[in-house]
């Protein structure tokens, strides 16, 4: 579906540089194009809008985030036994049915267009998912994975610039700045996601560095985690948090700097985010020079962990009046982001390379994400519904930065002695497939 014969072929033809970096950028305008539908409410406030006594910006986040959490559980399954089909059509009819939600938010009236916030999220969780499957198993993953994954940190904070500009320079009201601003988006979707369905499959040379990647059977699925299962559902917990932190952070950033006294212009919320994406594109994209996949995987490791550092002792340096607010949110931004990105697909990606699994990232990022999206609304929920309801954004996310990613650091430590016990196991050969690793 959706095949353009010339393109497939010249990209076919291609080296396998070129072809990456093609697929990689198509890949990041698509997944940037999604975050329209997703994000730009955030840059709307709803002042003086109240549902239950609670602020209806609030309900719209806990709606969406449900739909996404959903969409995550669901994913499990669906996007571990996914298979190359219709991945195009899958992807623009997702999104199509996300923008009629943002439509039917603009039209309906409260507290009914809540609900539409579920349509909404629910089809953008299996976005990822869909566009990482062109990526994965290849040579130059890390280039493509990084390449994709900072469309998030640039992405989210270019459309909601673009959506304070709206309401701010075309008077659109913030009931229908969502979805125009997902309008704006949708030719450039529909381009590039052809486009990116032109990207052949792997090699015989990406096959021989990252090992063949096949859909997943539920006996697959059950096993996988077994043999890994300490260090999973601990890499889980990590990740828990970093969503969390990093959710907050994204919906609430006009709250948090506005608590500091600083007026949010919609310049501000993308150049906070333009030193993160460089920094974090680097240096992601920096370990496809790493061919061995085990000290790849530790390298993730290392990275994760000093992110969690960077964001507390910036937050410390904060809180003694060493740094200013802009720098605070660039250097904790860029530490929350050290720490996801590689969560998201990358870490998962090393992981089944190192340990030569039959099966595919998506598996394992959906069980992640399910979780963590999880976290995220018992997290927001327990912030507005408990003793923290009187706590402003910024403290809450000061305090959760401090102690959160604090305990998270010394997961991190575990799980990287408890892989690299598991790699020398594997190579002293006495793990010869991954339904002997669970007896470990």
């Amino acid at each position: 579906m959706l095949k353009l014969p010339f393109v497939s072929k010249k990209l076919a033809q291609s080296s396998n540089f070129s072809m990456s970096l093609f697929a990689a950028v198509m890949a990041f305008l698509t997944y940037s194009s999604m975050y329209a539908f997703r994000k730009p409410f955030a840059a709307a406030t709803f002042e003086g809008e109240l549902f239950m006594g609670m602020d209806l910006k609030v309900w719209l986040i806990l709606a969406q985030t449900f739909g996404y959490m959903a969409s995550k559980f669901y994913g499990i399954k669906m996007i571990s036994e996914l298979k190359p089909e219709r991945r195009a059509v899958l992807i623009l009819t997702l999104i199509g049915i996300s923008w009629m939600g943002l439509l039917g938010f603009a039209v309906l009236p409260a507290p009914f267009n809540i609900l539409c916030f579920l349509v909404n999220g629910f089809p953008l969780g299996l976005i990822w998912g869909l566009v990482f499957h062109y990526l994965e198993g290849r040579k130059f993953t890390e280039m493509m994975g990084s390449i994709l994954a900072v469309s998030f940190v640039f992405s989210s904070g270019l459309v909601k610039t673009i959506g304070k500009y709206l309401m701010d320079e075309w008077a659109v009201s913030e009931l229908w700045m969502p979805f125009w601003t997902g309008g704006i988006f949708m030719p450039l979707l529909v381009i590039s996601v052809i486009l990116l369905n032109q990207t052949p499959p792997p090699n015989r040379e990406d096959v021989a560095l990252r090992s063949v990647r096949t859909p997943m059977s539920k006996k697959e699925r059950v096993d996988f985690f077994n043999a890994f299962k300490p260090g999973i559902i601990i890499l889980v917990l990590v990740y828990v948090v970093l969503t969390a932190l990093r959710d907050i952070r994204d919906n609430f950033a006009v709250e948090i700097w506005e608590t500091m006294g600083i007026n949010v212009n919609p310049e501000l919320l993308t150049q906070t985010e333009i030193p993160i994406t460089l920094i974090l594109l680097v240096m992601m994209a920096l370990l496809v020079l790493v061919k061995n996949n085990q000290k790849a995987l530790f390298l993730y490791h290392w990275i994760i962990i000093a992110g969690l550092v960077l964001a507390v002792g910036a937050t410390i340096l904060l809180q003694l009046g060493l740094i200013p607010p802009f720098l605070w949110v660039v250097l904790t931004g860029t530490g929350i982001y050290m720490g996801y990105i590689p969560f998201n697909c990358l870490l998962f990606d090393r992981l089944i390379a190192s340990f030569k699994s039959a099966g595919n990232v998506g598996f394992l990022m959906y069980l992640a994400d399910s979780f963590g999206y999880l976290g995220s609304v018992g997290i927001v929920t327990i912030k507005q519904f408990g003793i923290l309801q009187d706590m402003s954004w910024h403290l809450f996310y000061t305090q959760g930065i401090l102690v959160m990613l604090s305990i998270g650091t010394g997961m991190m430590l575990f799980t990287l002695l408890y892989f690299k016990r598991k790699t020398k196991t594997y190579e002293s050969g006495t793990v010869e497939n991954i339904s002997l690793a669970s007896k470990i």
